[in-house]
């Protein structure tokens, strides 16, 4: 990884995980996920994330589950933090990322919410036996 964290940041890390399969979306985008539960999610342009001024939708929007209301919560309030959700997503345990704004995250911070996002689908079968490795 470079300094600046990228997609590819985004694509290694989430394949470094265990029992990881990508899943290729309908328009060609990749999909991360443990035991068939998705955990990164790369978004195909919608309209619920897209430029106030023009209303071009953001084509690089990437969707990471967390573990709970609390953690998105803290994410996307935190006015430092580039995460941010939409009334699309209310009660839905995720949040947004442009990947333009993959580099306001360090590489530790990118990898943190990588692995939160496994840990909040896996089976906890694997989330144990993984907890335990670290």
């Amino acid at each position: 990884m470079t300094d600046s964290p990228g997609v590819d940041d985004v694509h290694a890390l989430a394949l470094r995980m265990p029992h990881v399969t990508v899943v290729e979306g309908p328009k060609g985008n990749a999909v991360y996920q443990v035991g068939g539960k998705s955990f990164v999610f790369f978004r195909t342009p919608q309209p619920d994330a897209a430029d106030p001024v023009t209303g071009e939708k953001h084509p690089d929007v990437i969707m990471f589950w967390v573990e709970s209301e609390e953690d998105k919560d803290a994410l996307v309030r935190d006015p430092s933090s580039p995460f941010f959700t939409t009334p699309r997503f209310d009660g839905h345990l995720s949040v947004l990322l442009r990947a333009v704004d993959l580099p306001r995250l360090s590489r530790d911070e990118l990898t943190e919410i990588v692995q939160d996002a496994w840990l909040a689908r896996a089976s906890n079968r694997r989330r144990e036996k993984w907890l335990a490795q670290q």
